[in-house]
Protein backbone atom coordinates (compact mmCIF):
# COMPACT_ATOMS: atom_id res chain seq x y z
CA UNK A 1 0.00 0.00 0.00
CA UNK A 2 1.12 3.51 -1.10
CA UNK A 3 1.69 5.87 2.06
CA UNK A 4 2.56 9.69 2.58
CA UNK A 5 6.11 9.77 3.97
CA UNK A 6 6.83 13.49 3.69
CA UNK A 7 4.70 16.30 3.06
CA UNK A 8 4.41 19.80 2.29
CA UNK A 9 1.27 21.53 3.15
CA UNK A 10 0.72 24.84 1.97
CA UNK A 11 4.59 25.78 2.72
CA UNK A 12 6.01 29.16 2.32
CA UNK A 13 9.43 30.07 2.83
CA UNK A 14 10.15 34.12 3.24
CA UNK A 15 14.27 35.04 4.59
CA UNK A 16 14.72 38.81 5.45
CA UNK A 17 12.92 41.72 7.17
CA UNK A 18 13.77 45.14 5.67
CA UNK A 19 13.70 43.35 2.39
CA UNK A 20 11.67 39.91 1.85
CA UNK A 21 12.84 36.83 -0.09
CA UNK A 22 9.76 34.96 -1.19
CA UNK A 23 11.73 31.77 -1.54
CA UNK A 24 8.90 29.35 -1.60
CA UNK A 25 5.02 30.53 -2.25
CA UNK A 26 2.18 27.90 -0.90
CA UNK A 27 3.83 24.60 -2.14
CA UNK A 28 2.08 21.47 -1.27
CA UNK A 29 4.00 18.33 -2.03
CA UNK A 30 3.55 14.64 -0.86
CA UNK A 31 6.66 12.02 -0.99
CA UNK A 32 4.89 8.59 -1.20
CA UNK A 33 6.65 5.17 -0.70
CA UNK A 34 7.97 3.59 -3.51
CA UNK A 35 8.56 6.91 -4.96
CA UNK A 36 11.68 7.44 -7.00
CA UNK A 37 11.81 11.33 -8.07
CA UNK A 38 13.40 14.54 -9.00
CA UNK A 39 13.08 18.31 -8.23
CA UNK A 40 14.46 20.26 -11.25
CA UNK A 41 14.65 23.80 -11.97
CA UNK A 42 16.92 27.17 -12.41
CA UNK A 43 18.79 28.61 -10.04
CA UNK A 44 16.73 30.57 -7.65
CA UNK A 45 13.71 28.44 -8.75
CA UNK A 46 13.09 27.47 -4.62
CA UNK A 47 15.05 23.49 -4.91
CA UNK A 48 17.29 24.35 -2.55
CA UNK A 49 14.85 25.56 -0.10
CA UNK A 50 12.20 23.19 -0.75
CA UNK A 51 15.42 20.69 -0.06
CA UNK A 52 16.15 22.44 3.26
CA UNK A 53 12.01 22.07 4.73
CA UNK A 54 11.85 18.58 3.26
CA UNK A 55 14.99 17.25 5.18
CA UNK A 56 13.22 19.32 8.43
CA UNK A 57 17.11 21.41 8.34
CA UNK A 58 14.57 24.41 7.95
CA UNK A 59 11.47 25.54 9.24
CA UNK A 60 9.08 27.12 6.77
CA UNK A 61 7.31 31.01 7.82
CA UNK A 62 4.00 29.15 6.72
CA UNK A 63 2.48 25.99 6.14
CA UNK A 64 3.25 22.32 7.53
CA UNK A 65 5.83 20.15 7.36
CA UNK A 66 4.83 15.91 8.16
CA UNK A 67 7.10 13.03 8.10
CA UNK A 68 4.89 9.99 8.30
CA UNK A 69 1.86 12.35 9.48
CA UNK A 70 3.49 13.80 12.35
CA UNK A 71 3.68 17.36 12.21
CA UNK A 72 7.63 18.58 12.52
CA UNK A 73 6.80 21.97 12.04
CA UNK A 74 5.76 23.24 16.40
CA UNK A 75 8.60 20.51 17.05
CA UNK A 76 11.62 21.86 18.79
CA UNK A 77 15.37 21.64 17.47
CA UNK A 78 16.44 18.21 19.35
CA UNK A 79 13.09 16.73 18.23
CA UNK A 80 13.38 18.18 14.71
CA UNK A 81 17.02 16.38 14.86
CA UNK A 82 15.73 13.31 15.97
CA UNK A 83 12.58 13.21 13.93
CA UNK A 84 15.64 13.52 10.84
CA UNK A 85 18.32 11.19 11.91
CA UNK A 86 15.38 8.44 11.81
CA UNK A 87 13.30 9.37 8.89
CA UNK A 88 15.80 10.77 6.70
CA UNK A 89 19.03 10.12 4.95
CA UNK A 90 21.16 12.70 3.14
CA UNK A 91 23.40 12.43 0.14
CA UNK A 92 25.15 15.41 -1.26
CA UNK A 93 27.56 16.26 -4.19
CA UNK A 94 30.07 16.59 -2.08
CA UNK A 95 30.43 13.26 -0.48
CA UNK A 96 31.53 14.83 3.38
CA UNK A 97 33.54 11.52 3.87
CA UNK A 98 35.82 11.93 7.09
CA UNK A 99 39.25 11.49 5.55
CA UNK A 100 41.33 9.36 7.86
CA UNK A 101 38.39 6.88 8.83
CA UNK A 102 37.72 3.46 6.70
CA UNK A 103 34.66 3.27 4.84
CA UNK A 104 33.44 0.95 7.31
CA UNK A 105 34.05 3.88 9.63
CA UNK A 106 32.34 6.63 8.18
CA UNK A 107 28.87 4.49 7.71
CA UNK A 108 29.12 4.17 11.82
CA UNK A 109 29.14 7.44 11.98
CA UNK A 110 25.30 7.36 10.81
CA UNK A 111 24.90 5.20 14.32
CA UNK A 112 26.64 6.71 16.64
CA UNK A 113 24.25 7.49 20.11
CA UNK A 114 21.92 5.19 18.88
CA UNK A 115 22.61 2.69 21.67
CA UNK A 116 23.77 -0.02 19.50
CA UNK A 117 27.02 -1.64 20.36
CA UNK A 118 30.42 -1.20 18.39
CA UNK A 119 29.76 -4.92 17.55
CA UNK A 120 25.97 -3.95 15.91
CA UNK A 121 27.24 -0.46 15.16
CA UNK A 122 30.21 -2.42 12.87
CA UNK A 123 27.35 -5.46 11.48
CA UNK A 124 24.70 -2.46 10.45
CA UNK A 125 27.74 -0.44 8.56
CA UNK A 126 29.20 -3.61 6.62
CA UNK A 127 25.94 -4.95 5.57
CA UNK A 128 25.13 -1.48 4.54
CA UNK A 129 28.06 -1.38 2.38
CA UNK A 130 27.93 -4.60 0.66
CA UNK A 131 24.38 -3.57 0.01
CA UNK A 132 26.26 -1.01 -2.57
CA UNK A 133 28.51 -3.69 -3.47
CA UNK A 134 31.55 -2.72 -1.04
CA UNK A 135 31.73 -5.65 0.60
CA UNK A 136 35.78 -5.83 0.25
CA UNK A 137 36.57 -2.55 0.35
CA UNK A 138 35.49 -1.63 4.36
CA UNK A 139 39.10 -1.06 5.32
CA UNK A 140 39.94 1.52 2.60
CA UNK A 141 39.81 5.03 3.16
CA UNK A 142 38.26 7.84 0.84
CA UNK A 143 41.61 8.65 -0.16
CA UNK A 144 41.84 4.83 -1.50
CA UNK A 145 38.78 4.64 -3.54
CA UNK A 146 37.49 6.29 -6.24
CA UNK A 147 34.86 8.58 -7.16
CA UNK A 148 32.02 6.50 -7.52
CA UNK A 149 33.08 4.12 -4.63
CA UNK A 150 32.90 7.23 -2.15
CA UNK A 151 29.27 7.99 -3.58
CA UNK A 152 28.67 4.61 -2.88
CA UNK A 153 29.45 4.66 0.66
CA UNK A 154 28.16 8.15 1.29
CA UNK A 155 24.76 6.18 -0.08
CA UNK A 156 25.04 3.33 2.30
CA UNK A 157 25.80 6.08 5.38
CA UNK A 158 22.51 7.15 4.29
CA UNK A 159 20.93 4.20 4.23
CA UNK A 160 22.36 2.25 6.83
CA UNK A 161 19.89 3.96 9.32
CA UNK A 162 16.67 2.91 7.31
CA UNK A 163 15.09 6.36 6.67
CA UNK A 164 11.31 6.64 5.25
CA UNK A 165 13.10 8.99 2.84
CA UNK A 166 16.66 9.55 0.72
CA UNK A 167 17.20 13.14 0.33
CA UNK A 168 20.42 13.52 -2.39
CA UNK A 169 21.42 17.29 -3.87
CA UNK A 170 23.07 16.94 -6.71
CA UNK A 171 24.48 13.43 -6.31
CA UNK A 172 25.97 12.59 -9.51
CA UNK A 173 27.59 16.42 -9.75
CA UNK A 174 31.09 15.31 -8.92
CA UNK A 175 31.20 11.86 -11.16
CA UNK A 176 31.78 11.34 -14.70
CA UNK A 177 29.45 10.25 -16.98
CA UNK A 178 29.73 6.34 -16.37
CA UNK A 179 29.79 6.81 -12.31
CA UNK A 180 26.65 8.95 -12.55
CA UNK A 181 25.00 6.36 -14.11
CA UNK A 182 26.08 3.57 -12.06
CA UNK A 183 24.83 5.88 -9.20
CA UNK A 184 21.33 6.49 -10.86
CA UNK A 185 21.06 2.49 -10.92
CA UNK A 186 21.90 2.37 -6.97
CA UNK A 187 19.43 5.18 -6.45
CA UNK A 188 17.06 3.72 -8.33
CA UNK A 189 16.89 0.42 -6.21
CA UNK A 190 16.56 1.86 -2.76
CA UNK A 191 13.16 2.99 -3.01
CA UNK A 192 11.05 0.30 -1.75
CA UNK A 193 7.26 -0.10 -0.86
CA UNK A 194 8.66 1.32 2.49
CA UNK A 195 10.89 3.58 1.26
CA UNK A 196 11.33 6.92 -1.50
CA UNK A 197 14.25 8.25 -2.90
CA UNK A 198 14.27 12.18 -3.89
CA UNK A 199 16.86 14.09 -5.83
CA UNK A 200 17.76 17.58 -6.38
CA UNK A 201 19.00 17.82 -9.58
CA UNK A 202 20.02 20.91 -12.31
CA UNK A 203 20.83 17.81 -14.80
CA UNK A 204 17.71 17.37 -16.79
CA UNK A 205 19.39 13.83 -18.25
CA UNK A 206 19.65 12.61 -14.65
CA UNK A 207 15.88 13.78 -13.87
CA UNK A 208 14.34 12.62 -16.80
CA UNK A 209 15.62 8.69 -15.30
CA UNK A 210 13.20 9.21 -12.75
CA UNK A 211 9.75 8.02 -12.09
CA UNK A 212 8.56 11.32 -11.21
CA UNK A 213 9.66 14.56 -12.27
CA UNK A 214 8.87 18.10 -10.35
CA UNK A 215 9.59 21.32 -11.84
CA UNK A 216 9.93 24.52 -9.92
CA UNK A 217 10.01 27.87 -11.04
CA UNK A 218 9.89 31.13 -9.08
CA UNK A 219 9.21 29.68 -5.51
CA UNK A 220 6.09 27.06 -7.03
CA UNK A 221 5.63 23.91 -8.28
CA UNK A 222 4.85 24.41 -11.84
CA UNK A 223 4.73 20.83 -12.48
CA UNK A 224 4.14 17.37 -10.90
CA UNK A 225 5.14 14.44 -13.81
CA UNK A 226 4.55 10.83 -13.64
CA UNK A 227 5.95 8.08 -16.63
CA UNK A 228 5.58 11.28 -18.82
CA UNK A 229 1.79 11.98 -17.68
CA UNK A 230 1.05 15.28 -15.74
CA UNK A 231 -0.46 14.64 -12.23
Amino acid sequence: MVESLLSLESVSRIYGTDVEVHALHQVSLEIFSSDFMSIVGPSGSGKSTMLGLLGLLDVPTKGNVKVNGVDATSMNDFQRSRLRGDAIGFVFQQFHLIPHLSALGNVETALLYRGLSPKERKKKAAESLGKLGLGGREDHRPVQLSGGEQQRVAIARAIVTDPLVVLADEPTGALDSENAENIMKVFADLKSPERAVCLVTHDMEIADSTDRKITMKDGEIVQDLIQGSEK
